[in-house]
């Protein structure tokens, strides 16, 4: 098989993480979650007092990104790998909506973005990859195979955002989580350095109303005929 590359880019809570991973299953091929490495970098300053909801002191969390060390560790029990920094398992803690709250104000820094996607470049150097985040297509690799941009309405991401959140015993509102959600697509696509855009090559795909199964067997699809013309 003639390995490509799969960037998938979208908006906050679109699913790109889940139907990435099971592409990356399906395929044989390495998934990276680039949006974990934002959430890494933000778990990091709020661990060290640099960002809270009353101040956010960027000068110096860019003093000390040479301290920040991020990998990814494969979890054979779970099928997936999960997120260390500075050598700790912080999948779990990266997930939260405190994190969620702050990450986009990480994100538009953009010495954290020359940081991180770097690193991302390296990861993908050999292709095989399938790597989900805002600026997978446009900046990370605009001369990828395949570029899916993942939509879905404000709404319909926060319930399931939601849901999820509750899943794992958070406790949170719904208008919190919808707050948020609407909070980042405002950030994401309005920041200065690398914002939220479609690709224009990128296949734009609304799973308003898809389940996870129907997205991904369209996907697949998607990646089965992009490897093929590839070859």
């Amino acid at each position: 098989m003639n390995n490509i590359t799969i960037a998938i880019d979208g908006f906050s809570s679109t699913g790109k993480s889940t139907v990435a991973k099971q592409l990356a299953k399906a395929l044989g091929y390495v998934y990276v979650d680039s949006g974990a490495m934002y959430r890494a970098v933000t778990l990091f300053a709020m661990q060290n007092g640099f960002i809270d909801k009353d101040c956010f002191d960027s000068d110096v969390l860019i003093a000390h990104l040479n301290d920040i060390n991020i990998s990814f560790q494969f979890n054979k029990n779970l099928g997936f790998a999960e997120v260390y920094l500075n050598g700790v398992n912080v999948e779990k803690e990266i997930r939260t909506l405190e994190v969620s709250q702050f990450v986009s104000k990480v994100a538009e820094i953009s010495e954290v973005r020359a940081m991180l996607v770097e690193q991302q470049q390296q990861m993908g150097k050999n292709k095989g990859v399938v790597m989900d985040g805002r600026d997978i297509g446009t900046v990370v690799f605009p001369d990828a195979e395949l570029k899916i941009f993942m939509t879905a309405s404000a709404e319909t991401r926060a319930k399931r955002r939601y849901q999820e959140l509750l899943e794992k015993g958070a406790n949170v509102s719904y208008d919190e989580v919808l707050e948020n959600v609407t909070s980042r697509d405002r950030i994401d696509t309005t920041r200065d350095d690398s914002p939220l855009v479609k690709a224009n090559d990128a296949v734009e795909f609304d799973n308003s109303h898809l389940s996870i199964e129907e997205q991904f067997s369209s996907l697949l699809k998607l990646a089965k005929k992009a490897i093929k013309s590839n070859i």
